[in-house]
């Protein structure tokens, strides 16, 4: 089996409040794959990213990443797998300097100094950061943050990116250089987003979760084309898939 795949059975998980997050989500996510997790707020999304490297633990059901189940004894090689980008850069940025951020993962993985120097530096070019890296995070912009936590992963070499609403508080300068980048991560990707044209632009898949269920599992386009699904879900088509209402309310009335 491949390190890159990732595959959920009878996924649920309650939170201490009584709050049922998910609830019997099966689902399996192969090499390569570009997929995204969409659903109005509070549907599962972020509970469900969380559990793809131990963040949370199963109330019931289990995580496989590549060749093993996720448990205690497996989950450092998991997080070496699997890279977490959260919504918030901040709680991934808490070091004086942001080599140093990006360097942390790198140096737990007890590689040698030249060897941290070189995956640093690779992914802050890769970033377009290079030049930030002798700065604290607290006197970055929000895209500039954005992409710095993106570093912190992509330093450790994953074989599996996982993103937390990548797009959030971004201008739409900083939200384009941010899917140009996504795009040329050539191993498998996991997006949870309220951004659905970012998920036409990035993901072929798209998995639909509503009141902590997997309602809708498929190709994007046919996702986006289901207006009773949509609906249901609490969901609109992607800006770009909508028609002109100038344009339509000019067609209405014959102008």
């Amino acid at each position: 089996m491949s390190h890159h795949i990732v595959e959920l059975k009878g996924l649920s998980h309650v939170y201490p409040d009584g709050t049922n997050a998910l609830d019997d989500i099966t689902l399996r996510i192969t090499h390569g794959e570009s997929v995204a997790i969409v659903g109005a707020n509070g549907a599962g999304k972020s509970t469900l990213l969380l559990h793809l490297n131990g963040y949370l633990w199963p109330t019931s059901g289990s995580v496989r990443i590549g060749d093993y189940p996720l448990t205690k004894e497996t989950l450092r090689e998991a997080r070496r797998t699997v890279g977490m980008i959260f919504q918030d850069p901040d709680d991934q940025l808490f070091m004086p300097t942001i080599f140093d951020d990006v360097a942390f993962g790198p140096f737990n993985l007890g590689l040698p100094r030249d060897e941290v120097e070189t995956r640093v530096q690779e992914a802050l070019v890769r970033m377009d950061i290079a030049h930030l890296r002798d700065k604290p995070p607290f006197k970055l912009s929000a895209g500039e943050k954005r992409r710095a936590a993106i570093a912190t992963v992509l330093s450790m070499a994953p074989d599996i990116l996982v993103l937390d609403e990548p797009t959030t508080g971004l201008d739409p300068l900083g939200r384009r250089q941010i899917i140009s980048i996504l795009k040329d991560f050539t191993h498998t990707r996991i997006i949870a987003t309220h951004d659905l044209d970012l998920v036409l632009d990035l993901c072929s898949r798209t998995i639909v979760l509503h009141r902590g269920t997997v309602r809708a599992d498929g190709r994007t386009l046919d996702i986006f084309r289901d207006d009773a699904l949509l609906a249901e879900c609490h969901l609109e088509q992607p800006l770009s898939m909508q028609g002109c209402p100038i344009c339509a309310g000019k067609m209405k009335h014959g102008g």
